[in-house]
């Protein structure tokens, strides 16, 4: 009798897809036994009914909480069908939904650094739902992994491709951030240009991400005039209607000058800091890109926009995911040659720790809530009340020495 070997691959991937499933049924329990609220996706749904019943979308004020429509008014339209839903399966749906999300997140970042196997595809994403900002987005049925699908969707598509921009028209169409991917494109094509070399690809991409937000704002404007008129006019401009940005949740450059000078207005220092910290990020991005590394150009413009943001909650923070998974197969990857040994232990270090400060929820161990606790944070407390931008700010610092030392020995 002949026995026929499964290939290892086989076998690995059902062992994989078991654990991501166990691990998913796990985060499930959890999350029901926390009794999440999900109040984001509660006033997702608040928006909707405000479109249907034809009120004032910016004059809304909804839950416990009293909070605030934020996003622009193509969001609003989008958020319609779960009007339709009852309470309990709207958030059954909404969590299976970012769950399934996650998992196309995971796949699109490792298909960036072409090791997009299913088993790893699976275990990634088994390990990635603990992370902070995953289990936060899913807590408050947020939109984080939806904008990230799209963006990767979009940024992993072959050159020259049709649809090329639209993904990104149509995240910064539901929420402004995604914006700086569109104009990481554009310097990227006209510094191209500018070396005498093909800016095409990237301009064209541009065009499309024009397109793509410009037809959804345009298609929110004919249904939406006053809302549109309002949003764009005023809304836009007043990033206090956010929140709080002092706010331990608030994992921004603005939100740690806050805590640090103990005041609710950084002013000048944060506009510096932020010019400083988006040109030098932005430029990270725009070499890594120019010398063909897409997924450090893509991160590096991920991390940049967390971190000049006016306010970027933790839950924003999930693309720490393609983060810590560039770090450790580039770790792997430069581990091939023995004169690269000591980058790869670095990048493999980093990754662990990046790692660590995600899964860690240590931002939570802080003084936090109501009577403005943050501004009297001490000095330990102001650390872990930054973890996130200085894992952002390591992570562009070694994209920035990588780039610089390839550089050299060109």
């Amino acid at each position: 009798m002949t026995v026929i070997a499964l290939p290892r691959v086989r076998r690995r991937a059902p062992v994989a897809l078991g654990a991501c499933l166990l691990s998913f049924a796990a985060f499930w329990w959890a999350q029901r036994a926390a009794h999440v609220s999900m109040i984001d996706l509660m006033v997702y749904r608040a928006e909707g009914e405000t479109v249907r019943a034809g009120g004032d979308l910016y004059a809304l004020r909804t839950t416990e909480a009293h909070l605030p429509t934020t996003y622009p008014p193509f969001a609003a339209l989008l958020f319609t069908p779960l009007t339709l839903l009852d309470t309990s399966t709207m958030r059954t749906l909404a969590t299976a939904g970012n769950l399934a999300l996650l998992v196309v997140f995971v796949a699109l970042s490792l298909r960036l650094v072409d090791h997009a196997r299913v088993e790893g595809v699976w275990w990634a994403s088994a390990a990635a739902v603990w992370c902070e900002p995953v289990w936060t987005t899913v807590r408050y049925g947020q939109i984080n992994l939806l904008l990230g699908v799209l963006v990767l969707w979009d940024l992993t598509r072959r050159p020259g491709h049709r649809w090329a921009g639209v993904g990104i028209g149509l995240a910064a169409a539901i929420k402004l951030t995604p914006a700086l991917f569109a104009v990481f494109l554009l310097v990227t094509g006209v510094a191209a240009y500018a070396r005498r070399g093909p800016g095409g690809p990237w301009l064209r991409h541009v065009r499309g991400s024009a397109v793509g937000f410009a037809g959804a704002t345009l298609l929110a404007a004919c249904a939406l005039p006053y809302d549109s008129w309002h949003f764009w006019s005023r809304m836009v401009f007043e990033t206090g209607r956010v929140g709080l940005v002092e706010d331990t949740a608030n994992q921004s450059l603005r939100g740690v000058l806050a805590r640090l000078l103990h005041t609710t207005q950084p002013g000048l220092w944060w506009v510096a800091t932020a010019a400083v910290a988006g040109s030098l990020g932005l430029g990270v991005a725009v070499a890594a890109e120019l010398r063909g590394r897409r997924a450090w150009a893509v991160a590096a413009c991920a991390v940049t926009a967390l971190l000049i943001s006016p306010v970027s909650w933790s839950h924003h923070w999930v693309w720490c995911v393609p983060m810590v998974l560039i770090l450790g197969t580039h770790g792997r990857a430069a581990a091939v040659g023995a004169a690269q040994v000591t980058a790869a232990r670095t990048a493999l270090v980093t990754a662990a720790a990046t790692s660590l400060v995600f899964c860690s929820y240590a931002l939570w161990w802080v003084p936090h809530g109501p009577g403005r606790l943050e501004l009297r944070q001490t000095g330990t407390q102001l650390t872990l009340s930054a973890l996130y931008e200085g894992a952002g700010l390591v992570f562009l610092t070694l994209i920035g020495v990588r780039l610089w030392r390839t550089n050299r020995t060109v």
